[in-house]
């Protein structure tokens, strides 16, 4: 069983005491580090190396947003996982736009929140399905005023839909709803390797490597 080392990054004690009580029980996933702040997040990583960081997104000496920038400009194979307690959309987009595999709200119970961070390590975007398609298109808007010539950089020039197959297109359509590898597998009941496989094909041919910059790189191509 591979363990998962996790980091919990929260300025309040109390908030990281009580998720490491809900996550140490866990067999497969480890505790390695705590930090109350980003900076001492962004320091810690670079030894630590956690597989997972839990990242608040307010915090004195640096914000979440600024420690994710820096943890996955040192270390891109870093999932940063955003938590907070309430929809922060700016914060939460500029985090994602960071390299972040998503957030969970604080409220989170512990069966969920042990699923996140297992599927997380699958390539999954972690959003709750509320607001997945809200922040998808925040997400889209965002890079086009980036990129007001229509061009997304991380897309190769004349990729273009009918260059997947059906079954790509089909594993596409509930990739950009938010759905994770796991949702997909079973409503196409398919397995969660076979989907795994399919989505990395994917990846491949957008020349991205997370999701996030997958949904975008879909969404100026016309899906």
């Amino acid at each position: 069983m591979q363990t998962i080392k996790v980091m919990l990054v929260d300025d309040q004690v109390i908030v990281r005491e009580g998720l490491r009580a809900l996550l140490e029980s866990c067999e497969d996933i480890e505790i390695i580090d705590e930090a109350g702040n980003g900076l001492e997040a962004v320091t810690k990583a670079k030894t630590r190396i956690p597989d997972i960081i839990l990242m608040d997104i307010r915090m004195p000496e640096m914000d979440g947003v600024e420690a994710t920038r820096q943890i996955k400009l040192y270390n891109s194979d870093i999932i940063v996982i955003i938590l907070t307690t309430f929809d922060e959309d700016d914060y939460i987009i500029k985090a994602m736009t960071y390299g972040a595999s998503g957030y969970l709200l604080k409220d989170i119970g512990r069966e969920k929140l042990i699923q996140a961070i297992r599927d997380s390590l699958s390539g999954s975007i972690i959003l709750p399905g509320a607001v997945a398609a809200k922040i998808t298109n925040r997400l889209v808007e965002e890079n086009k005023n980036k990129h007001p010539d229509g061009l997304q950089r991380s897309v190769p020039l004349g990729i273009r839909l009918e260059d997947f197959k059906p079954r790509e297109l089909e594993i596409i359509e509930w990739l950009v709803q938010g759905k994770d590898n796991r949702e997909i597998a079973e409503t196409l009941f398919l397995s969660l390797g076979t989907v795994k496989n399919y989505v990395s094909q994917i990846y491949m041919k957008l020349e991205v490597a997370n999701r996030t910059n997958a949904i975008i790189a879909l969404k100026k191509i016309g899906y």
